[in-house]
C-alpha cells in the first residue's frame, strides 16, 4: 500500500473538512515557551526538550506551518513540482528567512543527510516513513510523525498545525492560523452558495485509469471543505485505507456529479477527454462542467495546508462557480 501511495503521489507531481478540516486528533502537550514538550504519533512519542532551532521538514507539505509559524526550515521535502524552485510554493516562498532550506529529493531518508543537518526536531507528518525510518531518524532528532489512526500522507491541515506549533512552542499562533484557514473557507462557501451540497469528484489521470481523491487525502479534504461531496459511487468504494478510489477507464461513469476538478495541465486534460470514449461521454464531461486549474493552483489543493489554502481558493472558487451557475 505504501509503495502504491508513493508511486501515485510521484504521479501527482509530474502532472502538476468541513472547513475546520477535521481529521485524527493529535495528542501534544505543552504551551508557548514551555519545553519540554511531549507529542504522541503513531510510532510513539516525540520529547522535545527546548525550542527548536534548527527544524528538518521531512513531510512533501511540512515545511508551510513550519513557516507559516516564523521559522525557515534548514531542509525541506517537496512534492516534485517543486523540487526545482527552492521546495516550496508560490504561497510560501515570501517568508523565507536567512539562508534558504536544501531541498531533500531522496524518495528515502537520507540519515546521513539529515544527520549532517544537525536537527533539533524532524517534522514528518506528511510524510510516507514506517516504523522502522521513525527509529533510525529519531537516533539523530526527536520525531513527531503522523497521528495515531491515520494514514500516510493523511494527516489534515488542522492536525498538522497544531501539532507543528506545539513543536514549536507557538500554539496560540497555530490556533490563529487555524481560524485563519478555516474562515477563508466559510467566506468562500458564504460567498458562494451554489457550492454546498454539489457532488463533484477531484481526479488525476495515471496509466490509463483514474484516482478519485478522497477526504483522507487533501485535494478531496479541499473540496468537501466548500461544501461538495464525493460522487456516492466513489464513497460506496472508500475502504479508508488509502487516499484515493481507483477507476477504471471502463468505470468512469462513477466519476459523474454536478463538477469535475481534473488534475492535469490544459493538453493533457484535452488529450485525456479526446483518448477515452467513456470518460467524453459521463454527463459532468460531456456538459462541460470539468474545470482543469493551473499548475499552481493543483500544488495548492495538494499541500491544503494554512498557507496553501487560501491561494488556492482565491483561484479555484471562482471556476467552480462559473460552471455551478449554469
Amino acid at each position: 500500500m505504501l509503495r502504491r501511495t508513493i508511486v501515485l503521489l510521484a504521479l501527482a507531481g509530474l502532472l502538476t473538512a468541513c472547513a475546520s478540516d477535521p481529521g485524527p486528533a493529535a495528542a501534544p502537550s505543552g504551551s508557548d515557551g514551555a519545553f519540554p514538550v511531549r507529542i504522541d504519533h503513531a510510532f510513539g512519542t516525540a520529547e522535545i526538550p527546548a525550542r527548536p532551532q534548527r527544524v528538518v521538514a521531512l513531510g512533501v507539505t511540512d515545511a508551510d506551518p513550519v513557516l507559516a509559524l516564523g521559522v525557515t526550515s534548514v531542509a525541506v521535502a517537496s512534492y516534485t513540482f517543486y523540487q526545482e524552485t527552492g521546495g516550496l510554493g508560490p504561497w510560501a516562498r515570501g517568508l523565507v528567512q536567512g539562508e534558504a532550506p536544501q531541498v531533500l529529493t531522496e524518495p528515502e531518508p537520507n540519515l546521513e543527510r539529515i544527520a549532517a543537518l544537525r536537527p533539533d526536531v524532524i517534522i514528518a507528518l506528511s510524510a510516507g516513513i514506517d516504523q522502522a525510518a521513525h527509529d533510525q531518524l529519531s537516533a539523530i532528532a526527536p520525531v513527531v510523525a503522523r497521528p495515531a489512526g491515520s494514514i500516510a500522507f493523511g494527516v489534515g491541515r488542522t492536525e498538522q498545525i497544531r501539532a507543528v506549533a506545539t513543536a514549536l512552542g507557538e500554539t496560540a499562533r497555530g490556533e490563529e492560523l487555524v481560524r485563519t484557514a478555516d474562515t477563508a473557507f466559510s467566506d468562500a462557501v458564504a460567498a458562494h452558495p451554489e457550492l454546498r451540497g454539489k457532488i463533484g469528484a477531484t481526479v488525476l489521470p495515471f496509466d490509463g485509469k483514474y484516482g478519485a481523491f478522497t477526504d483522507a487525502d487533501a485535494r478531496g479534504r479541499f473540496m468537501t471543505g466548500l461544501g461538495l461531496a464525493q460522487p456516492p459511487a466513489i464513497a460506496e468504494r472508500d475502504d479508508g485505507q488509502s487516499f484515493y478510489v481507483e477507476v477504471a477507464s471502463e468505470q468512469a461513469g462513477l466519476l459523474d456529479g454536478d463538477v469535475m476538478v481534473m488534475l492535469a495541465d490544459e493538453g493533457a486534460a484535452k488529450q485525456q477527454v479526446d483518448s477515452d470514449p467513456v470518460l467524453r461521454q459521463v454527463p459532468v464531461v460531456a456538459r462541460g462542467d470539468m474545470v482543469v486549474p493551473d499548475a499552481d493552483t493543483r500544488g495548492a489543493m495538494t499541500y491544503n495546508s494554512v498557507l496553501s489554502a487560501p491561494f488556492a481558493l482565491e483561484r479555484l472558487v471562482p471556476q467552480l462557480a462559473e460552471k455551478l451557475r449554469d
